[in-house]
């Protein structure tokens, strides 16, 4: 048999612990997660070769192997309504004969800044095996960012500072 303190402890805190729990399920539905990732809509993407002053030099990490310089370009349009940075560039880049040239990764560059309800243009320098036949072919080009800078690149820079 239950006292009559357990009905009035009852009848006291359970209002409150549902107004508490419909106040928390409001609060995570309608705030947006500060870590999310935004996306961007990519257009216009296209290729040119390096300019001179780009082409020069060693453009290949350590291999032997020549190599030819492009630029891809294209315009990255940011919908929402904050700056985004960072924004990982992904895509898959084939050769004339529909070979993927880089096979192991799909991630080509990034875009340092776009701003909100904006459209930003970039441009991503790769470098291609030489023995690869063009016209290129630029396909599943996507990019998604952060909503603030990457911490580690604000360490880097106050460690320059001492």
């Amino acid at each position: 048999m239950l006292s009559l303190d357990f009905y009035y402890m009852r009848s006291r805190f359970l209002p409150n612990i549902i107004i508490s729990g419909l106040i928390t399920i409001a609060i995570w539905l309608w705030s947006s997660p500060a870590w999310a990732l935004i996306q961007l809509k990519l257009s216009n993407i296209s290729y040119k070769d390096c300019p001179t002053e780009l082409d020069k030099g060693a453009i290949t990490s350590g291999s032997s192997m020549a190599a030819n310089c492009f630029i891809i370009t294209g315009k990255a349009k940011n919908t929402s309504s904050k700056t985004v940075y960072d924004a990982d560039v992904y895509g898959r880049i084939y050769d004339a004969n529909n070979n993927n040239v880089m096979r192991n990764r799909t991630r080509i560059g990034s875009i340092e800044e776009v701003p909100a309800f904006s459209t930003t243009n970039f441009e991503i320098r790769v470098s291609i095996p030489a023995n690869l036949p063009t016209p290129l072919k630029l396909k599943q080009f996507k990019s998604s960012g952060f909503p603030h800078t990457v911490r580690w690149k604000q360490t880097i820079e106050e460690f320059d500072g001492f």
